[in-house]
């Protein structure tokens, strides 16, 4: 699709148009039909609906017009959005409703009197020149709370083209933002962009075949041929570059916006703006770091990062004129870097939100290519996992931001900053990121004029910038064998802190769940113990594996059920008499209702001559029945309820389950670990499962990456340690039946 056939495709729905007007004997004087919107802009897509009003001079009555126009372009089958308005009531729907406005922007004649319609154009261009400075704020909201709702087309999994910050919708306020005379939006980019948007958006109402602007997983690969693409990532990675380019002309042109705002307004007419002298080369003026008046690029290889550090520092624009001309004149950097360069990549890294805009300037005038030419891998790469809400590219500047945070938390802040912006740069290859990344965040770092010291642990933070994360809510961190699993990699006090840190500002720029109270909770915990065998201490006291105080009602025999809520969800302890099958028992109680288990420890602890079984289970939900959770786990025991006909048994879609046997995860238990779909009571399926076989669950860790969970079961026999290899075996196999319902 090309702009050509949007053209023949609006022209043949205008010949439509005029010809129910004139059957519907529309008059020449005093009412108009008019096109609206995308319409108006001449840009019909396939199903695009084609947005028309009947306008008339408040004084004259359109009469059986208002009806008869209409029927013949339902006839048609055209689709129709269409209204009867008279001038006044124009110009008034377009000062109480900004849409209205919007859609208004780009009325076009398409029958009856057109001196009409050029009053209403004029009307509303007047109204929205005259008005501007009043109503963009206004504006600056519903596009702000349209971008909160939607989400950024680079990024989201199921992109609206339209909507999407990034999108067409964007597109159109530009212009809308350019009409108004406050600031320039025209570029070369933004038409450029708006049309590729606009073919894309043909061809993909030719393949779904209805009017929608969203674009569903399944339809990138027939769409990457239409496009002549390689594969249906390539397709993606086409459509997301434009809503970053248009999504940082938007911000762009805001920022600008904001600024016109903030000054007053001149009575004598433009004059021309002040420059301050913030850097060597590098000024301030309205709100823009530009070239200062003498500068000398052509001698000075850092100045291009030194200006876009000034202005993440002070969160300001960096003139994207400026930023191509350093592009163009600057010379390239020596390897390795002088210290002044480094130290002027590490300010921008450090300098928090202000790091985006000025990035995404970077990007788009190719600076980058300059300085980091290995961007180039990871640049607008869709992320594999599905709890990342941002394309790789995207991820590494929000994980860079988050870190910025985390600087006073660490002895290296540059180091930590600059291994978070390297952390994902091994992304797209075969191999698995972190392995591939290594070498190249190596060559980076010594590139940068890093010492050896630093060049390492660099590269040993993003070799293992997973490593804390994963053992930590995977396996149990009070087993030997889980703390020797971490430091056998990452030994020093240093590297510790350092990846702590890192894994807080990964989590937390992959999405707001990926970084719960549990998690941050387990990782503490674990780094806290790592830290402590380092420094030759003793592993710190934690509150889930201390004794507790056992009521006389459970040396009785009876038992006792304890709920404490938090922010992350609640910590339920359960007390009874120690027996095989009690974790199974609690496990069945919690999923009957419907709690979301996240991790669960068990241990015996003697009481005078009653031995205790102490369960603690961390879940997702807080609002939990206390009384239920007190009564149900007697319940169950005496057989009053029974958990294999009340919980439905998870059946397998898509992948099976896979379950393995850890046989190195620990000396003191057999660790089975388990992947399946995450459905709710597969704890207890597995712990109900192992009880039959008169085995004891001591610790179980839930994991839930997307739609899988990954659970990990700590199994020990009855009286003894860990499973002998043909019970292992036993186990796996009955636990394997057990999440495919295949046993009873």
């Amino acid at each position: 699709m090309t702009a050509s056939e949007r053209t023949i495709r609006t022209a043949a729905a205008d010949e439509l148009c005029r010809a129910a007007y004139d059957k519907a004997g529309g008059p020449d004087t005093g009412v108009a039909l008019v096109a609206a919107g995308g319409y108006g802009r001449g840009e019909l897509a396939p199903q695009s609906d084609l947005d028309v009003v009947l306008v008339h001079d408040d004084d004259v009555d359109p009469g059986a017009v208002a009806e008869q126009v209409w029927y013949p372009l339902w006839d048609s089958g055209s689709r129709l959005d269409h209204s009867v308005r008279s001038l006044s009531e124009m110009t008034t729907a377009a000062q109480e409703d900004l849409k209205v406005a919007l859609g208004l922007l780009d009325i076009r004649h398409l029958a009856g009197d057109p001196n009409l319609t050029l009053r209403l154009r004029s009307t509303m261009l007047a109204a929205r020149r005259r008005q501007a400075r009043e109503r963009l704020p206004a504006l600056r909201d519903l596009v702000a709370k349209r971008h909160e709702v939607i989400g950024e087309l680079a990024h989201v999994s199921v992109p609206d083209i339209k909507e999407a910050e990034g999108g067409l919708r964007d597109a159109t306020v530009l212009k809308a933002l350019e009409a108004t005379w406050l600031v320039d939006a025209s570029s070369p980019e933004l038409e450029t962009s708006r049309q590729a948007l606009l073919d894309f958006r043909d061809l993909l109402h030719d393949e779904i075949g209805r009017p929608s602007d969203r674009v569903a997983p399944e339809v990138w690969a027939p769409l990457a041929v239409a496009l002549g693409l390689e594969d249906a990532e390539a397709a993606q990675r086409h459509v997301r570059e434009i809503g970053r380019r248009l999504s940082h002309l938007s911000r762009l042109t805001w920022r600008r916006v904001d600024d016109v705002l903030a000054r007053p307004v001149s009575v004598k007419g433009a004059r021309r703006p002040s420059l301050e002298p913030i850097a060597p080369g590098i000024a301030l003026a309205r709100g823009e770091v530009v070239l200062a008046a003498k500068a000398r690029p052509d001698l000075d290889p850092v100045m291009l990062l030194r200006a876009a550090a000034e202005a993440a520092e002070r969160d300001v624009v960096l003139a994207p004129a400026t930023a191509a001309r350093l592009v163009r004149d600057c010379p390239p950097l020596p390897a390795p870097w002088p210290e002044e360069a480094r130290d002027a990549l590490v300010s921008l890294l450090a300098s928090g939100p202000g790091l985006l805009p000025v990035w995404e300037t970077l990007e788009e005038t190719g600076a980058l290519s300059g300085f980091l030419p290995e961007w180039e891998r990871i640049r607008t790469l869709p992320h594999a996992s599905p709890i990342h809400r941002f394309t790789v590219d995207r991820h590494v500047i929000e994980t860079c931001i988050e870190a910025s945070a985390l600087i006073r938390h660490v002895a290296r802040p540059d180091v930590l900053l600059v291994a978070a912006l390297l952390h994902d740069i091994g992304k797209g290859e075969l191999t698995e990121h972190s392995v591939a990344g290594e070498p190249i965040a190596r060559d980076i770092a010594t590139r940068m004029g890093f010492d050896d010291d630093a060049v390492d642990l660099i590269a040993l933070l993003v070799r293992h910038h997973l490593l804390l994360s994963e053992i930590a809510t995977s396996r149990d961190p009070d087993d030997p064998a889980t703390l020797e699993a971490l430091l056998a990699k990452v030994s020093g006090a240093e590297a510790l802190a350092l990846l702590r840190s890192l894994t807080e500002a990964d989590s937390r720029a992959a999405s707001p769940k990926a970084w719960s109270t549990r998690r941050a909770g387990l990782i503490d915990r674990l780094s806290r113990h790592a830290r402590a065998a380092v420094a030759g201490d003793p592993p710190p006291a934690d509150a889930a594996t201390g004794d507790v105080a056992v009521p006389d009602a459970v040396r009785r025999g009876g038992v006792s059920v304890r709920v404490e809520s938090d922010a992350g969800g609640a910590r339920v302890t359960v007390l009874a008499p120690d027996r095989v099958g009690l974790l199974a028992d609690a496990a069945a109680v919690l999923a009957l209702q419907r709690a979301t288990v996240r991790s669960a420890r068990a241990r015996a602890q003697e009481s005078g001559d009653v031995s205790v079984g102490v369960s603690v289970w961390e879940v997702g939900e807080a609002d939990l029945d206390a009384a239920v959770l007190r009564e149900r786990p007697v319940a169950i025991s005496e057989g009053r309820v029974d958990a294999a006909t009340r919980l439905s048994r998870p059946v397998a879609t898509g992948l099976e389950p896979v379950v393995v046997v850890r046989a190195d995860a620990s000396r003191r238990a057999t660790v089975l670990e388990v992947r399946m779909d995450d459905r709710p009571g597969v704890v207890w399926l597995v712990c109900h499962a192992l009880a039959k076989l008169d085995l004891s669950v001591r610790s179980a860790h839930v994991s839930t990456l997307g739609p899988q969970a990954v659970d990990v079961f700590y199994v020990r026999e009855r009286d003894a340690g860990a499973l002998s290899e043909h019970r292992a075996a036993a186990a796996a196999h009955a636990v394997r039946a057990a999440v495919l319902g295949t046993v009873a």
